[in-house]
């Protein structure tokens, strides 16, 4: 019989994903960058993925639910505390965007409005993109910055996960931790930024599910002449 070695009785004990084994066969544990900068490149591949989060400061809270193929179509949710929301459903060059009530009475300064808002506008695509309208992107960059440093064993949900613990020059104050599947694909499970006075939760699902993303209707479609908002 051959003989069994440390290296194997770990990965068998802790996982090939929490050891690094597997890479080669050579034993070496991943670096906390490579296992990052695998979770990235896993996510990069997916054909649809769903982006929940979540964003507290001391000025309130605001959370967007984000449905996407990573490309061109989408749809989004955007809710401020107090009720306010905003909904887009972006398909190619288009955006279909359905502002509620409270959404209208607060931030176009329209105390008019009584009634709840049930018609989408339609308007082209602002190619700028520069998110001042609190339209989202179906684009998420998934990409490795700063410098990591492994953490320790987690779960997400069901799913075990290892910690990979990120901070970057460009943000002295923070502090990043990604979560990343340690069984089946290495999927970014979730990631969370922690500053003195901010923290964002962003929480990953739904990884290659299939997308049912439709245009409104016709008759609850206003066009808007020139894309004008």
């Amino acid at each position: 019989m051959g003989t069994v070695t440390t290296t194997a009785v770990t990965c068998l004990l802790v996982g090939a994903a929490l050891a690094g084994c597997g890479a080669g066969g050579n034993g070496e544990e991943k670096s906390a960058g490579d296992i990052l900068d695998e979770a990235n490149a896993t996510m990069r591949k997916l054909r649809s993925v769903t982006v929940e989060i979540s964003n507290r400061t001391p000025d309130g809270s605001v959370t967007n639910r984000l449905v996407t193929d990573l490309d061109s179509r989408c749809r989004s949710k955007t809710t401020w505390a107090g009720g306010s929301a905003l909904e887009q459903i972006r398909l190619g060059g288009t955006d279909y965007v359905r502002p509620n009530r409270a959404y209208l009475q607060k931030w176009k300064k329209d105390p008019g409005v009584a009634g709840e808002q049930k018609l989408w506008v339609k308007t082209p695509v602002d190619p700028a993109g520069t998110g001042g309208d609190d339209l989202a992107s179906c684009e998420r960059p998934f990409d490795s910055f700063g410098t990591a440093k492994k953490g320790g064993a987690s779960r997400v949900g069901d799913t075990e996960a290892l910690e990979v613990i990120v901070t970057d020059k460009a943000d002295k104050e923070g502090t990043y931790t990604f979560y990343v599947a340690a069984e089946g694909k290495p999927y970014l499970l979730k990631t969370v930024y922690k500053s003195a006075a901010q923290q964002t939760t962003t929480s990953f699902s739904g990884f290659d599910a299939p997308l049912d993303i439709q245009a409104p209707k016709p008759a609850e479609v206003l066009s808007v002449p020139g894309g004008s908002r």
